[in-house]
């Protein structure tokens, strides 16, 4: 098959689902299909020149909705070459866009909401919701109602997709997501992190690994963790590592400059390739206290080095993780992260090491980016040809 993937940006400092794009564009490769990116971006951005997938970067698009005016025509001027088109993401042009241009062709088209459905967003931002609703009936709407598929990565994200707007129709398909586990020599990624974090060697800690963002829970969790501290229940040894890209330089600060986080939390910035693999290895365990989480890519990334997660009952593979026994969730507000961490020091050596390969397994059974792929072919090859 030849398959197009329409997605706003392929920067990986952006976070969002273009990990996983990625591993599982590599595996339909190495399976004999032909995967091509458009996006919006420039030509010119470095992140498009580093890509391994071909993209067609037809930016830049116009603020943050995107709009690039080349977009639609060059995806009708060459749908017919495509087998299928597959949207990650939706309130921006490259959503929109996909839909102007194959409404009324005989190229199906799938949509990845991702998490954007979450009722939690109306909840949050009010406003934003509101303006949202007004264009609704006349874009994302249509998107969802024509896409020969709309696919959720996990049964409680189609469930909460149908609470935001009352105006909703499309063919829910839940699927299999993951990605790829490390292909590098964990023992060597540990020592790559720690020749450039010495000072948390020897150290027990926990990594909170992501994009920094107030959804993210992240002074939730340095509150909880700095009063573990303060009150001598935590062992000396543990320590906070949070390690990610953050666009909001202002709640960085704020985030640094919190006066319960002063003592035992390391900022990072940024991780990646053998780093970010090193920092998943050698943690305790990672812990996500997100209040809103649609999959969740560094959950998994952590379980597939073995690494115990620690999560809100927000990130919507929650009971995968419980079921399999994988680590601990907990409410998303300070007692409940609080107790994660409480939760966690009152486990004792042999559960923990029997929680390391839960883990394990559970990334193998459920969310190796194979399965996950197998599971998005099953969909696409079920659609009949033009």
């Amino acid at each position: 098959m030849k398959i197009l993937r329409s997605i706003h940006t392929v920067n990986p400092a952006l976070g969002g689902p273009i990990e996983s794009v990625m591993q599982s564009s590599s595996v339909l490769a190495r399976r004999g299909h032909d995967v091509e990116i458009i996006s919006l971006d420039e030509p010119d951005d470095t992140w498009v020149r580093d890509c391994s997938v071909k993209v067609h970067a037809l930016g830049p698009g116009r603020g943050s909705y995107g709009y690039a005016p080349r977009f639609t025509p060059w995806i009708k001027e060459r749908h017919l070459a495509y087998d299928a088109v597959i949207v990650q993401g939706i309130w921006q042009y490259s959503s929109f866009g996909v839909w102007r241009a194959l409404r009324g062709t005989t190229t199906p088209y799938y949509v990845f909401p991702h998490g954007m459905l979450d009722p939690w967003f109306k909840r949050t931002y009010p406003l934003k919701h509101l303006k949202k609703s007004l264009y609704w009936p006349w874009a994302e709407y249509r998107v969802l109602r024509d896409a020969a598929a709309v696919l959720f990565t996990s049964e409680e994200e189609r469930c909460l997709a149908r609470e935001s707007f009352w105006l909703y129709q499309c063919n829910e398909v839940v699927v299999n997501y993951g990605t790829a586990a490390p292909e590098i020599d964990l023992a060597n990624a540990r020592e790559d992190f720690f020749h450039s974090f010495p000072q948390l060697r020897g150290k027990r800690f926990l990594l909170f690994l992501g994009r920094l963002h107030e959804k993210k829970g992240c002074e939730l969790l340095i509150e909880a963790f700095a009063a573990l501290r303060d009150s001598a229940r935590a062992d000396e040894l543990l320590h906070l590592v949070i390690a990610g890209p953050c666009a909001d330089k202002r709640y960085l600060e704020y985030l640094k400059h919190m006066p319960a986080g002063a003592s035992g939390v390391t900022f990072t910035g940024m991780l990646a390739g053998s780093g970010k693999w090193g920092a998943f290895s050698a943690a305790d365990a990672f812990v996500l206290p997100s209040h809103q989480e649609n999959f969740g890519i560094a959950v998994v990334e952590a379980l597939a080095c073995g690494t115990p997660v620690l999560i809100s009952n927000k990130v919507n593979i929650w009971r995968e993780i419980a079921e399999d026994k994988a680590g601990y969730v907990e409410n998303d507000d300070l007692t409940g992260i609080t107790r994660l961490i409480e939760r966690w020091l009152g486990t004792g050596p042999a559960d923990r090491a029997a929680m390391r390969e839960n883990a394990k397994e559970c990334f193998a059974r459920r969310f190796e980016i194979s399965h996950a792929t197998d599971s998005l072919l099953d969909v696409l090859e079920a659609a009949p040809r033009h």
